[in-house]
């Protein structure tokens, strides 16, 4: 596996892949990699011929109070993983490369009604800064396709929006949430839990299941259910932000009749932002029929 760290040297190494006849797929990331980015590397290896893994931590997206400085950077350690998981051409760019004329006058990609509520609510600008290196990483590699994880619910939704409003011709594959043996989701984030917290932190994929399984049996008064779920999740220690059930695909608040559901939550646990969902088909998934 290479690693190139300028445009000039990426746009080479993909435009050489593709005159030997290979499809290329892409994986954006922000690096501190764990089993979960593995996993997104391994599906593009079996759908493409070359794959390219980012890693980028990108200041646009992140708000004035939010990790940027200390987010884990862990290169040498990414490298590694990405070896082992068949990735063909790490692109680790600096901030200088991918803004060169600085963020101040940079050119935004906005996607309107899914950046707004859930994580577009406590995170302004958040998901325009997601929109925007995605679409120029779009740009750089020009992908066949391209894999995020399913974590990140709302992100997925707004690169599959992007996609399809700007005719891109790539392929979005959303790659289903890695877990601990305890449930909880991989993230880079984890690393900032405590041992008290982290042996916490499983609750809430604990309660998303037991909400879904309400759903599932019947129950459609979501306000007082949600409540309820809130409740449980602040008496453990977690300062809600939000838990919410939305359409799967619009993201728009759930009516008793829709079908195609997913569950979502965010929560503070001390300093650290965690989030979760869990999809529920009411017609398709046969434990939720």
């Amino acid at each position: 596996m290479n690693t190139v760290k300028t445009v000039r040297e990426l746009r080479a190494a993909v435009a050489r892949a593709r005159g030997e006849g290979k499809r290329i797929g892409l994986v954006p990331t922000m690096g501190n990699l764990h089993s979960g980015h593995a996993a997104l590397v391994a599906k593009a290896t079996q759908r493409v011929d070359f794959v390219v893994a980012s890693i980028f931590v990108n200041p646009l997206q992140f708000g004035p109070s939010e990790d940027l400085d200390k987010y884990p950077r862990t290169l040498a350690a990414d490298q590694e993983r990405l070896v082992q998981a068949g990735c063909s051409l790490l692109f680790a760019p600096s901030a200088a490369e991918m803004y060169p004329d600085g963020m101040a006058g940079q050119t935004r990609v906005s996607v309107p009604q899914l950046s707004e509520g859930l994580c577009g609510t406590s995170r302004p600008g958040h998901f325009e800064g997601v929109a925007t290196v995605v679409s120029k990483l779009f740009n750089m590699v020009q992908p066949d396709l391209a894999v995020f994880g399913q974590k990140d619910y709302q992100q997925l939704a707004v690169i599959r929006a992007l996609v399809r409003d700007l005719n891109m011709p790539i392929q979005i594959i959303g790659e289903p949430t890695v877990r601990a043996e305890d449930g909880l989701a991989l993230s880079s984030r984890n690393g900032y839990l405590s041992q008290e917290q982290r042996a916490l932190a499983p609750l809430l994929y604990q309660v998303l299941s037991q909400v879904a399984a309400q759903v599932s049996q019947g129950r459609r008064d979501y306000p007082a259910l949600l409540e309820q779920a809130k409740q449980v999740i602040a008496q453990a220690g977690f300062v809600p932000e939000y838990l919410e059930i939305r359409h799967a695909l619009t993201l728009r608040p759930a009516t008793a009749d829709d079908r195609d559901l997913v569950i979502l939550v965010a929560a503070n646990l001390g300093t650290t932002r965690l989030i979760d969902n869990l999809h529920l088909d009411l017609d398709h998934d046969p434990q939720h029929s």
